[in-house]
């Protein structure tokens, strides 16, 4: 069998699929090849993503999650990618802000990556990437519980990434922006959806725990 290139012939799942990042990915990998599979909290709002199968899933249970790579495994086929486009903003330092933030971007995050990294790292291109935000580097007391949150899912990831450094054919990514739009200082949804797609051009030892800033030039 020959040897895929790229992202065609790729299974991957993009998480947050509804939202725009995750629109823009499903489009630009389906584009590139890949056999995209959808995920969402509702199945309803999935109709209208482009994507060879949609499942919904609550990302915060732990449960679910296994369950729905197990399904994905079994209907779909080995899993080559996720892309985990799911999170949320809230500012402060409440209680109730932190418990939203940690379960959307932290807690997502483990339970998705633990739940497909057996496929990942079976594949011979296994990818994983994240969107995390440059207030992990400047953090200030109004966006505390954001900046920290998004601190431990980067930390996730470059655990991950050290995971997979030896066999060197998964990869771990973090992409980094301010805000996901159109205005000023903000990436916008093609530019991460192209960067994902673009994950299997380069090999894996040469992405593997990278940190790539997708901020546009002031």
């Amino acid at each position: 069998m020959a040897e895929k290139s790229g992202a065609e012939g790729r299974v991957v799942v993009v998480t947050g699929a509804t939202g725009d990042a995750g629109l823009a990915a499903c489009v630009a990998l389906g584009a590139a090849g890949a056999h995209v599979v959808a995920v969402g909290s509702r199945i309803e709002r999935l109709a209208g993503v482009e994507a060879a199968h949609r499942f919904a899933c609550d990302l915060t249970d732990a449960d679910a999650v296994i369950e729905l790579a197990q399904a994905v495994h079994d209907e779909v086929g080995q899993v080559d990618g996720v892309m985990h486009l799911v999170g949320g903003w809230r500012g402060g330092q409440s209680d109730e802000d932190w418990v939203f933030l940690e379960s959307h971007i932290v807690d997502t995050l483990r339970h998705v990556s633990r739940a497909f990294r057996p496929d990942l790292t079976a594949s011979t291109a296994g990818r994983l990437a994240v969107v995390s935000s440059t207030a992990v580097d400047r953090p200030t007391w109004s966006n505390a519980n954001y900046a920290t949150t998004k601190a431990a899912a980067e930390t996730w990831v470059a655990a991950l990434a050290s995971g997979w450094a030896k066999a060197g054919t998964a990869a771990a990514v973090t992409f980094v922006v301010t805000s996901i739009g159109d205005g000023d200082g903000a990436t916008a949804p093609s530019v991460i959806a192209d960067a994902v797609a673009s994950l299997w051009s380069e090999p894996a030892s040469a992405i593997n725990g990278a940190r790539r800033s997708l901020v546009p030039p002031a």
